[in-house]
């Protein structure tokens, strides 16, 4: 009877999130069992470290490097929603506009998003606009490259079934047929783009293109040796960036494709 409790128990682990739960407490453990073995700070600081790291550390980062961060982060995100969705939408519905501009992208967007660090230095300063600038150079591409693809793809009996209905003006088909049919590509640009940009907010942040954040803290705490100090930043931006991720996909597939999801289980 015991050993059929423990079995239903884990069962419903299993169904549940506990799977995911025990999956990061395997985590942990090696990861403690590795730091004890090695016995060097300076290589593996353990997870014990890092919790004490944390307990000092909470509050300069809750109200100073994370929002800085975040700033930073949303700076550069919605600049490149801005540019790059109306870009990508010309670019997939328009011939004459795919023509001139593909020329443009091409060229421009092969550059590394750090290269443009000496500029977003000598433009903005030493800002959270010049950092928002390097995230925004390596988010908008992936937007504006899938929002293309999504619109050129779209079917042309789909655009005639719309015509025959009365959508003829371009504005309608683009708002009642083409962006929502490109809307599932669009969200995977958006995806993307937003681990590129969390990759190029802790570059800007250790180039120097600002004085704070998790990614200055990294660089800062390096230079002293403080590896454990090290982790523990390397491991909030490993969790914010998680949760960001999250909720982006409980929005998105919750709340502006859950039709998409239901067709797919």
């Amino acid at each position: 009877m015991v050993k059929g409790i423990s079995n239903k128990i884990i069962g419903n682990l299993i169904a549940g999130r506990g799977i995911e739960a025990l999956s990061i407490l395997g985590l942990i453990v090696v990861w403690q069992l590795a730091a004890s073995a090695v016995n060097d700070t300076l290589l593996l600081p353990s997870f014990l470290q890092v919790v004490d790291a944390f307990s000092h550390e909470w509050q300069t980062i809750l109200t100073e490097d994370l929002p800085t961060s975040l700033l930073h982060f949303f700076i550069g995100m919605a600049g490149g929603l801005l540019v790059a969705l109306p870009l990508g939408m010309s670019m997939g519905w328009f011939r004459a506009a795919d023509r001139i501009l593909d020329p443009i992208v091409e060229i421009v967007r092969p550059i590394p998003p750090l290269a443009w660090i000496p500029f977003a230095i000598v433009w903005f300063g030493l800002t959270d606009e010049a950092a928002g600038f390097i995230i925004f150079v390596g988010a908008v591409f992936p937007i504006l490259i899938n929002t293309y693809t999504g619109f050129r793809s779209l079917p042309r009996v789909y655009v005639e079934s719309a015509k025959v209905l009365g959508a003829t003006k371009d504005i309608d088909l683009v708002r009642y047929v083409a962006f929502p049919y490109a809307l599932p590509s669009i969200a995977g640009g958006i995806r993307i783009a937003m681990g590129i940009a969390w990759m190029c907010l802790v570059a800007a942040e250790q180039f120097g293109v600002s004085t704070s954040g998790l990614g200055y803290k990294i660089w800062s705490y390096y230079y002293l040796h403080q590896m454990d100090y090290v982790l523990l930043y390397i491991v909030m931006l490993g969790l914010l960036g998680l949760v960001i991720d999250r909720t982006f996909r409980y929005v998105v597939e919750e709340r502006l494709l859950k039709w998409q999801v239901g067709l797919t289980q």
